[in-house]
């Protein structure tokens, strides 16, 4: 009786599936608008002097943990490269800029006062339905989750079974923490991301593990 060709497919083996990548998603430290301004991508802010120790406590957080941190990644921002700077030196790395770690493209609010922004009636959209909204001129909330996600990807990718720190913006952050945590978008604004603080997350072949998110005084 003639017996089923066996198939030239393999199943990958435990041992061959990718390395877990650990994430250090680091918002960036405090600029002389924030809470006070939605700056989005406009150039030239850069860190207050609280925003610069900010940044070397991260840098210092991130040092004594012991991880062994092998790349540093920012966005293009002046304020995400110069946090992410004591960083790499106290790691002994070049921090590399990764443009799918920019700032949402808040559009025609870019610029604009948040105590103005919180009366318009988008507003209620913006904190309730994000997933539906786009600013005007702008990025939609599901695209910049579909842009950090897509870079996280990347940074895995390249970077199996190593830690990684990726110096990002709240929103950005906010939206890569809820998809490790299968959370719907709706749902994001209800993380805290504060400046400087660290949120880690593990991507292995089984999904994501959020270890932490916002930390501020323990290391990551």
């Amino acid at each position: 009786m003639p017996t089923r060709a066996a198939s030239s497919k393999t199943v990958p083996s435990k041992a061959n599936a990718p390395k877990p990548t650990t994430i250090l998603f680091v918002r960036h430290g405090q600029t002389p608008t924030t809470g006070q301004v939605l700056p989005g991508r406009a150039a030239g802010l850069h860190l207050a002097d609280k925003g610069r120790e900010q940044a070397q406590a991260a840098a210092d957080r991130i040092k004594a943990s012991g991880a062994k941190v092998t790349a540093v990644y920012a966005s293009p921002l002046e304020r995400t490269r110069e946090t992410a700077a004591p960083i790499a030196k106290a790691l002994e790395l070049r921090a590399r800029v990764n443009r799918g770690l920019i700032e949402c493209d808040f559009g025609e609010w870019t610029g604009r006062k948040l105590k103005d922004l919180v009366k318009l009636p988008e507003w209620k959209t913006v904190q309730r339905f994000p997933s539906g909204f786009r600013f005007p001129g702008g990025e939609s909330f599901t695209e910049m989750q579909t842009r950090i996600t897509d870079a996280v990807a990347r940074i895995c990718k390249d970077h199996p079974g190593e830690v990684v720190v990726a110096v990002s913006h709240a929103d950005p952050i906010k939206a890569a923490v809820a998809h490790a945590m299968g959370s719907h978008l709706d749902l994001f604004q209800r993380i805290l991301i504060s400046p400087c603080s660290i949120s880690t997350v593990t991507y292995s072949d089984a999904g994501p593990f959020v270890v932490g998110v916002n930390t501020l005084s323990a290391a990551a």
